[in-house]
């Protein structure tokens, strides 16, 4: 099913297609999962009702080896799954290797996290209307993005709603900065984005861009620096937009 229009809808819609969405991922991924430390959880948003981000995590004593140290588990693709980026890197637009500039400024701070149970590994976005609409509403967002790259977690993001006035470009150099150089180039026609990003020293960025009316690429998620999950966005887009109220559905699949 191709991607489509999100601007068409109010806010709430695209929410509760968001709701939806996570969720099928979350069980996508813990399918894919299965037989691993590793699980997914749909977590609420601050403040919010429903799911927006899904966060991976990896049970404490479980050997687990925190990204930012860069050690990694021998290379292997498991029966769960799982695939390593040395044997199979993501099928990516663009690959970013050079470390951005403000996480060298970052490294001299301190990053105090609450840490509940299980460690987080990585996280999910989706990006929403809201962390678009304004420019406080996207720096907070960016920040965000930036503390978590900084803490050593991984991020994956998909952003549906088009480059404005604040993010020109896509949402990608607004996370990264201009450190991408000649690596990274912008294309108006295909202004939506399916990111990636490898947390702690050594960061890494793996960017597709995507039309209106495309097929959604599988996203990657970093489980360390080497292994990742593969999630299946275009079989869960589809099981998710199923979800939406027909009256709407019907609003986005028309040609005008």
């Amino acid at each position: 099913m191709p991607v489509h229009d999100w601007t068409r809808v109010a806010a709430g819609i695209s929410h509760h297609f968001h709701h939806e969405w996570i969720s099928e991922i979350s069980r996508a991924v813990n399918h894919r999962l299965s037989g691993t430390n590793y699980y997914a959880l749909a977590e609420q948003v601050a403040g919010g009702m429903v799911p927006d981000v899904l966060t991976l995590q990896r049970p404490q004593g479980s050997g687990a080896v925190h990204t930012s140290e860069r050690k990694t588990e021998p290379a292997r693709q498991t029966t769960a799954g799982t695939l390593t980026l040395t044997e199979n890197p993501p099928q990516a637009s663009f690959r970013i290797t050079d470390e951005p500039k403000w996480y060298a400024a970052k490294k001299m701070s301190v990053v105090i996290r609450h840490v509940s149970e299980d460690r987080v590994v990585a996280v999910m976005e989706i990006v929403s209307p809201g962390n678009k609409d304004s420019q406080v509403g996207l720096t907070m967002f960016v920040r965000k993005a930036q503390d978590l790259l900084a803490a050593g977690v991984n991020l994956s993001l998909v952003d549906l709603f088009p480059a404005g006035p604040r993010d020109p470009s896509g949402i990608h150099p607004v996370i990264w900065g201009d450190d991408a150089g000649d690596a990274y180039h912008f294309n108006p026609e295909k202004p939506l984005a399916c990111a990636s990003y490898i947390a702690g020293v050594g960061a890494q960025a793996f960017v597709n861009l995507v039309a209106v009316g495309e097929r959604l690429p599988d996203l990657s998620i970093f489980l360390t620096p080497d292994e990742y999950v593969a999630v299946p966005l275009e079989a869960t887009y589809q099981a998710a937009f199923d979800a939406v109220p027909e009256v709407w559905r019907e609003v986005l699949k028309a040609t005008k």
